[in-house]
């Protein structure tokens, strides 16, 4: 056998062998690898895959493991665990992972390094975050949102990725829920979003206002286009949100993404008593595409000759 010891992995009453669940992975994403051993690796990963204490040893893996595809691998056991085991794991269980991936969060997303270098394994935490809150979110868990916007204010790379969080929030809970969760669970993940939105919505205006990042304006406006089309009125019309946008929309930095918020808007049935701020953004928006686009110019020339984000801009 390839891997000595390997069966050792599956005795869950001794400690956990991170080292050779790394080497059992190695082997069985390496490229032009042995065939056979590869296929002793699989066996094993499938075996763990299976095994209903495996998810016990996702802490473990994570914190030791040197290898992203383990790290991978044991989020995909926690995932699994967490759609379709969740509510009949005891409080203390559930309470225990829902603690581990929330400082997990706020451990990759606080130092800067790891945030900009290890992207794909945050998206995949946050999604696990994620699938734990259409479960918990909000009565077993009714303090999330204000934990998140408090916890977003600690540095600008996790508000970065509070926002992803919500964007990815969002996204599950009116877009992509339907078969996964019932009529009822939607309903309720939605009027939580609705009561809890005034601390998102000041969270995204603040830093709109105040952050002199790229990254962070550019995602806080992508998490604010995922809200824009189900959000109450008066936080686009009755504050300063339309005017940051409009603000922001000249900016070669954000304008396509200000482009898309502001369509967004454009395209929303409104009362009669919001039209003059639709005249504006539609004012706004031609002046600033006349800047942009002169009458002068050619415009299947300029997009042929432009940017990548140039021609996004002429196509928006």
């Amino acid at each position: 056998m390839a891997f000595a010891g390997a069966e050792k992995l599956l005795d869950f009453a001794q400690a956990f062998d991170v080292g050779m669940l790394d080497q059992i992975v190695t082997a069985f994403y390496a490229p032009g690898g042995d065939p056979t051993t590869r296929k002793e690796a699989e066996k094993v990963m499938t075996s763990l895959q299976e095994h209903d204490m495996t998810w016990t040893r996702a802490d473990a893996i994570l914190e030791q493991s040197q290898n992203p595809n383990t790290k991978f691998f044991a989020l995909q056991v926690l995932d699994g665990v967490i759609k379709y085991r969740w509510n009949a794991l005891p409080d203390d269980q559930r309470e225990g992972i829902k603690n581990f991936i929330s400082n997990l969060v706020i451990k990759l997303s606080t130092d800067e390094a790891s945030f900009r270098r290890d992207r794909a394994y945050i998206n995949k935490v946050n999604n696990v975050l994620v699938q734990i809150l259409k479960h918990d979110w909000p009565a077993r868990w009714g303090s999330f949102i204000p934990d998140l916007v408090g916890a977003a204010k600690q540095s600008e790379s996790l508000c970065e990725n509070c926002m992803n969080i919500l964007k990815l929030l969002s996204e599950e809970v009116f877009d992509f829920s339907r078969g996964e969760l019932t009529q009822a669970k939607i309903a309720e993940l939605k009027n939580a979003l609705n009561t809890d939105f005034p601390q998102i919505h000041e969270l995204c205006e603040f830093v709109l206002q105040h952050s002199q990042r790229p990254q962070l304006i550019q995602k806080t406006l992508l998490t604010l286009h995922a809200f824009l089309s189900w959000i109450p009125l008066g936080y686009i019309f009755e504050s300063t949100l339309l005017d940051t946008l409009l603000k922001l929309s000249p900016d070669p930095n954000f304008r396509n993404v200000a482009l898309q918020c502001l369509a967004e808007v454009g395209g929303l049935a409104v009362e009669q008593k919001y039209d003059q701020h639709f005249v504006k953004l539609y004012v706004t928006v031609i002046t600033q595409l006349q800047l942009i686009l002169p009458r002068t110019v050619k415009v299947a020339e300029a997009y042929a000759n432009g940017s990548g984000d140039e021609q996004a801009h002429i196509q928006k």
